[in-house]
């Protein structure tokens, strides 16, 4: 079957965020790690492609992108969506609105849309202003993000700077009253040659509107929950039919590994709660391992039960992540965390795992290379944006969640082995 969606996420856990909420229609998805070096095959009415674009450099960045669309475009895909996280992590110089910009050069269109709202997770954008919680983007933990700090809350200004088109804003007012009235609004900004349009949304009903509003635009950027409403527009439109259950979990060993990262408030949280409940933990000192190496790291794994599910981390509170950073610098710091965890999770493999909890976006996308997995299928939800996923690495089958930084309860690891076991 042709593929009719295709998305292109800027990270991993963001990738399995949206191939999460997409399997909410009950429609085939499929994951792809990487723009695949085949030229497609088996394709799903929904496909997702993950990159690992966030934080590379720009040039870099817009090569992943535009490579994932020539992918998609030779695998029938008629609609793209570009994801990014719904904290619209970037800098000044991007890499948000470079890799919308190239993708709406080689599609040949002069506009497409914003919106990193995600309702069910917290994330609202209004008057062009994107809140975490009832919190201001630029007031909560993400000012402080180790390689995109969000300083600003306005995603006009945060956009602006970025691309070389205007930037406008459908506002709240106008989403609230309907498909209708945001499409005149589009068209009256087209008229004025604006290029890039925050949309307000605070609830999913908002989300609904704007998707049906631009469901016939052949790109759509935003966060994960806006392109939900879409599977079920193009059902309705004859595009895709036929249903598809979710996977159910292959047999697995309860042999698991949790590996943590992300350094976000939810994870220090989420940690705190796991090692408090006494799971056996073993903490990353970049310091030390950039000294001595990561020999110590994998005494102790090897020496864990890991029916008990160890947790590895190099979560740290901020002023702890500053004071790495100015001792080591913020990219070989990310990359040491990085290329450690990773090789955890194939020693934990070698050992016998096969169910493997990872908290960050960076060490996501590190630990999925290393294991090899090119393609995940999508299972179950643990949280909102949360799913399990299931591939093989190497000669095993294994199932991964991988976790965006600030999702999930402060329960998150405990719960993830209990959806995994269906209770």
């Amino acid at each position: 079957m042709a593929a009719i969606l295709g998305c292109i996420a800027d990270d991993f856990t963001g990738a399995t965020d949206l191939a999460g909420l997409l399997g909410r229609s009950g429609m085939r998805v499929s994951l792809r790690i990487g723009v695949p070096s085949e030229p497609p095959r088996d394709t799903a009415p929904l496909e997702v492609i993950a990159l690992k674009s966030r934080a590379a450099p720009l040039p870099e960045a817009i090569e992943q992108t535009r490579a994932a669309l020539r992918w998609l475009k030779a695998a029938g895909a008629q609609r793209y969506f570009l994801k990014y996280c719904s904290t619209f992590d970037s800098t000044a110089g991007g890499n948000i609105g470079p890799a919308a910009e190239a993708l709406m050069s080689d599609l040949g269109i002069e506009q497409t849309v914003y919106c990193p709202a995600f309702p069910e997770n917290g994330r609202s954008v209004y008057m062009g202003n994107l809140f975490v919680g009832q919190q201001p983007l630029a007031e909560s933990p993400m000012r402080d993000h180790p390689l995109t700090p969000m300083r600003d809350s306005n995603l006009m200004r945060l956009l602006k700077p970025q691309v070389q088109g205007a930037v406008g804003l459908v506002d709240r007012i106008t989403v609230a009253q309907g498909e209708q009235a945001i499409r005149k609004a589009l068209e009256a900004l087209a008229t004025q040659n604006i290029a890039h349009v925050v949309m307000d949304a605070i609830d999913n009903a908002d989300l609904e509107r704007i998707a049906g509003a631009c469901r016939d635009m052949p790109l759509v950027t935003g966060g994960s929950a806006l392109a939900m409403a879409l599977p079920a527009l193009y059902r309705s439109e004859g595009l895709i039919s036929g249903d598809a259950a979710p996977p159910s979990a292959p047999p697995l060993a309860r042999a698991t590994v949790v590996l943590s990262g992300s350094c976000s408030d939810m994870t220090n949280r989420q940690v705190e709660r796991y090692i408090r409940q006494g799971a056996p933990s073993y903490r990353i000192d970049p310091l030390e391992v950039a000294a001595n190496g990561p020999d110590a790291v994998f005494r102790w794994l090897a020496e864990q039960e890991l029916n008990k599910a160890p947790i590895i981390y190099a979560t740290a509170e901020p002023a702890e992540v500053k004071h790495v950073q100015s001792k080591m610098g913020a990219v070989r710091a990310g990359a040491l965390i990085e290329e450690t965890l990773a090789s955890c999770a194939v020693a934990a493999r070698e050992a016998g795992a096969r169910r493997f909890i990872v908290a960050g976006g960076e060490t996501s996308g590190a630990v999925t290379q290393a294991l090899g997995a090119s393609q995940l299928d999508v299972g179950a939800e643990i949280a909102p944006g949360v799913p399990w996923t299931y591939c093989r690495s190497a000669r095993y089958p294994i199932a991964l969640a991988l976790k965006s930084g600030n999702f999930g309860a402060e329960g998150f690891f405990t719960d993830a082995q209990t959806v995994l076991e269906g209770k």
